[in-house]
């Protein structure tokens, strides 16, 4: 009986893992849609500005789901309306693809 629950179990996390994975970014086409990033966010994903997060190697996720909510309009405050604007005309596979690039860089941005 323990086996048929450690079954569904793992039939449940990997289902909901599926949108996840079938979603993966390319980060060669995030380096190139990445350029306009550079004025807050640093060449290298490293921000020369303390203010502006770092985004070299933060988690592919984190990423998503923070430029999603930037674009849905549900992450507010500091520089949101910045973000907002810019999140806006960025499609699902944009984001994706984004989201692979920053994460893929070196966190310390060497």
């Amino acid at each position: 009986m323990k086996l048929k629950h450690f079954a569904v179990a793992g039939l449940f996390a990997l289902s909901a893992a599926l949108p996840l994975m079938a979603n993966a970014g390319d980060a060669v086409a995030g380096k190139t849609k990445a350029a306009v990033c550079a004025a807050c966010h640093g060449q290298n994903g490293i921000a020369l500005i303390p203010m502006y997060p770092n985004l070299a190697g933060q988690h592919e996720m984190y990423l998503v789901s923070s430029l999603k909510a930037y674009k849905n309009k549900e992450r507010n405050g500091g520089q949101a309306a910045i973000m907002q604007g810019q999140a806006m005309g960025l499609s699902d596979t944009d984001i994706a693809d984004l989201a692979a690039y920053f994460a893929s860089l070196p966190a310390g941005g060497k």
